[in-house]
């Protein structure tokens, strides 16, 4: 059980940039992954908050608060933050990556854009670099939605959360938890 991601989602997010900076809509953007517990089980969650920029060099940050994680059930999410994520000490998901400023520029109202961003997730005092295949809209002058054109699979094993995967899957009673997870987002940004 290990949503972040994608984060990466986030992840991935990022797609364009130009003269203003953007600012990603928290109210209008999701980053989701998906558990499988018992083999065949599969669950969606998502982050309820999230913050990113993208600047007008092309420079995209976004940030998760772990402590945000929603899987619709209270417990199971204490369980995440504490066991899982360990937000005491890990308190965000970090992802960034750098975008060709051109891309945006020449991006007309009402096109899309399908694209490859390198980004760099940290979580969980690791960091990994990944590339994100995402479809990029230009809305308005002064809006984009990105959105992941495939998910994201992230690897417990990347951010040595193994052994909060395993504590998950003991204090629950479960016969297995999925290491790897898919993750997905869409992200909409404005100026």
């Amino acid at each position: 059980m290990k949503k972040w991601i994608g984060i990466a989602a986030l992840s991935t997010l990022v797609s364009f940039s130009c003269a203003a900076q953007w600012q990603v809509m928290e109210q209008d953007s999701r980053v989701s992954f998906v558990s499988v517990k018992k083999g065949d089980i599969a669950e969606v969650h998502h982050f309820k908050q999230l913050n990113g920029v993208l600047k007008d060099n092309g420079q995209f940050e976004l940030s998760i608060p772990l402590m945000s994680v929603a899987t619709g059930i209270d417990v199971r999410d204490e369980r995440m933050q504490n066991l899982l994520f360990e937000v005491s000490l890990y308190p965000e998901l970090k992802l960034s990556a750098q975008v060709d400023t051109k891309m945006l520029k020449e991006f007309a109202v009402g096109e899309s854009k399908v694209a490859d961003i390198d980004g760099k997730i940290s979580l969980h005092g690791k960091q990994q670099t990944k590339t994100f295949s995402v479809i990029l809209t230009k809305v308005s002058d002064n809006k984009l939605m990105v959105s992941s054109f495939q998910p994201i699979i992230v690897n417990a094993n990347e951010f040595d959360l193994v052994s909060g995967v395993d504590k998950l899957r003991d204090i629950a009673g479960l016969s297995s938890i999925s290491q790897a997870v898919p993750v997905s987002f869409v992200l909409t940004l404005t100026k």
